[in-house]
């Protein structure tokens, strides 16, 4: 388990990490968001003593991040690091010789990676050969090819296409199954919603959400309907509460003042006593995410 305690970072005049408490349990996966420059990626580093701390502590199982410590750690860094004049297969038995593996069981480990990310590519082919998208894979399989016990994931999908950016969720959550302790970055935050148990939204260093997805959410209010009928968006208007509508694939969304909006619009579409769609839920992460920004300058 990772526990940060009050962690402060500042780099001049400029707080980047403020007073900052976050914990990681095992089996479990925290998403870290915030805008560019909210103190995410120093908050990595920190983790991983790259840089020191002004205050606060860092922990993991109740001890120091030590380099005996760091061994059982798989970190993915933003600013991605293959050799491109190296072999895939020399790259990573590189990377997990670094981590105390032997170089017979990582090979074995990196043609199972290989098959499972359905890289494209040869162990012999050089990084330089290999399109964007497969390059990223390596660089994942680099970053758990020892099987760490805590991943730091930082914008592990840039660049990815919908379908490899699935295969890469898929291991990432069979990894906490399997015990793992993962904290991940992403500007993708339907991507954040689908993989987080937790999360952490930073703000010019600072916390202003923190706790389970569903929580968070709920938090908002069930103000938002989407709804498939035949009644005009004159007639919709025309109900107390209905803030704004707007088109969405086959319906509309409809925002709404409070809750309760939700059954008087429930009432009027099914008069008829036939409702095609009707869905009331709360704002999703990223809605949330562009209302907590806007409001917290």
């Amino acid at each position: 388990m990772l526990r940060i305690e009050r962690i402060t970072k500042q780099f001049g005049d400029k707080i980047a990490v403020d007073s900052l408490d976050m914990t990681v349990e095992d089996g479990s996966i925290m998403g870290l968001i915030g805008q560019n420059g909210a103190g995410k990626t120093t908050t990595f580093r920190m983790i991983l003593d790259f840089i020191k701390s002004d205050s606060g502590l860092i922990t993991w199982n109740g001890k120091s991040i030590t380099q005996d410590v760091k061994q059982g750690i798989g970190f993915l860094p933003e600013e991605r690091g293959l050799y491109q004049k190296m072999t895939v297969e020399e790259q990573i038995l590189y990377f997990a010789e670094l981590h105390g593996m032997k170089r017979d069981e990582a090979r074995k480990e990196l043609v199972t990676w290989m098959d499972k990310l359905e890289v494209v590519g040869k162990i012999t082919d050089k990084v330089q050969t290999l399109s964007k998208g497969n390059a990223q894979k390596v660089q994942f399989i680099a970053t758990l090819i020892h099987r760490p016990n805590f991943l730091i994931l930082d914008e592990p999908f840039t660049g990815l296409d919908p379908v490899n950016t699935s295969l890469l969720m898929n291991e990432i959550k069979t990894l906490k199954e399997n015990g793992a302790a993962i904290i991940f970055s992403s500007h993708n935050m339907s991507g954040v919603e689908l993989l987080s148990d937790n999360l952490t939204m930073l703000k010019k260093g600072k916390v202003v959400l923190q706790g389970d997805i569903y929580g968070i959410r709920n938090r908002f209010g069930r103000t938002q309907v989407y709804v498939e009928s035949e009644l005009s968006d004159t007639t919709l208007s025309a109900i107390a509460g209905v803030k704004t509508i707007e088109k969405q694939g086959a319906g509309r969304l409809i925002h709404i003042a409070d809750e309760a909006v939700g059954h008087d619009i429930f009432k009027k579409v099914s008069e008829t006593g036939y409702v095609q769609a009707f869905v009331q839920a709360p704002p999703t992460l990223d809605e949330i995410f562009r209302k907590e920004v806007a409001e917290h300058v």
